[in-house]
């Protein structure tokens, strides 16, 4: 199984490519997107959008998952960078890919043990968990613990969609009486 994570965000857009089998995970590729700040919103959303068409293209994932929106003071920079989250959701739903979403803390707490973790932690669990490739980003080091804790949540509601189906076929089936 291939994944894609996406840590979003209008400046620069992390992305990592995994591949998992069985409890193994390996690295596969990762970067940033980085948009020009002296553009339009909508030229920068627009290169977002086709930088991120091409990634897809290039790697083949079979899932997506994008970090949540973390809220700022500022509103402005809110919906910019809610903006850059709504393109990394829909390129690769267009793309025909399932698109699951965690919040920052839930991904600091399945890759690190602990949820307030900093960024500095996270390279760090990162590079182990993936074999010590050299990540050179932050923000794809970011999008590398969104694609590994999806690969963990992932792996735990598909066997608990196993158990619910087999518990489903083995209970006995009653016919309504007419």
């Amino acid at each position: 199984m291939r994944l894609i994570g996406l840590d979003p965000g209008l400046r620069n857009t992390g992305w990592g490519v995994i591949e998992v089998q069985d409890n193994r995970i390996r690295h596969v590729g990762d970067g940033v997107v980085k948009t020009d700040g002296e553009l339009p919103l909508a030229q920068r959303l627009a290169q977002l959008h086709t930088a991120l068409v091409q990634v897809i293209a290039q790697f083949r994932p079979d899932e997506a998952a994008v970090e949540e929106t973390f809220v700022n003071k500022n509103p402005s920079s809110t919906l910019k960078l809610g903006q850059a989250r709504g393109v990394a959701l829909a390129v690769p739903a267009l793309a025909g890919l399932m698109v699951a979403h965690y919040a920052p803390n839930l991904v600091k707490k399945t890759v690190v043990g602990s949820g307030h973790a900093a960024k500095e932690q996270i390279q760090m669990m990162v590079r182990v968990l993936l074999g010590h490739h050299a990540i050179q980003e932050a923000d794809a080091a970011d999008a590398l613990a969104v694609a590994i804790c999806h690969a963990h949540h992932r792996g735990t509601a598909e066997q608990i969609s196993r158990r619910i189906i087999r518990a489903i076929s083995a209970a006995p089936v009653h016919e309504a009486k007419p």
